[in-house]
């Protein structure tokens, strides 16, 4: 008895011919989006919990460089349109520095940051809400600066006062 194959047909492979309904159209295989490998830091809690690799392109003999806007990309995952995008969007938490020639360098910093915002995005995040995020970062990191000149300046005020105390005591002998 002969066996009857079934045609060759253009549908997909997670589909077989047999099970594709006539008035259907086979469904189409959506690779899985890579996760952005962007750099991370050493320690980050963040990164340790979910067991990443900790990786820096950046990292050169003294660890320190930037990266092209394409190499920003690769780094990254996202394209090329989306890191400007993110700078147009005010989504940058601080702005992307630029090479004499006035192309973008992008930092370990940028990257980790892009990274991130790539992490909010996948979980849903819309842009408007992202903004409202980097403004809130963009604040809490300013006031951690202007405590951090506070320190200093009351550092700068007990050294005066110890100046002033020693001055007054010479003059009072």
């Amino acid at each position: 008895m002969a066996t009857l194959e079934a045609p060759a047909t253009t549908s997909s492979p997670t589909i077989p011919p047999q099970q594709a309904s006539p008035r259907q159209a086979p469904l189409r295989q959506v690779p899985p989006r890579a996760e952005p490998a962007g750099v991370v830091e050493a320690g980050d809690p963040v990164h340790a919990a979910c067991g990443e690799p900790v990786s820096d392109p950046l990292a050169g003999e003294d660890g320190a460089g930037t990266l092209t806007i394409a190499e920003a990309a690769a780094a990254t995952g996202v394209s090329t349109h989306t890191l400007r995008y993110y700078e147009r969007a005010g989504l940058m938490r601080d702005p992307v520095a630029r090479a004499t020639s006035h192309h973008r360098r992008y930092t370990a910093g940028d990257i980790r940051w892009v990274t991130f915002l790539t992490r909010l995005r996948l979980t849903g995040m819309p842009i408007r809400e992202m903004a409202r995020y980097v403004r809130l970062a963009l604040l809490t990191e300013h006031r951690r600066r202007v405590l951090e000149r506070l320190d200093e300046v009351q550092r700068n005020l007990v050294a005066i006062d110890k100046k002033i105390a020693f001055y007054q005591e010479r003059i009072d002998r």
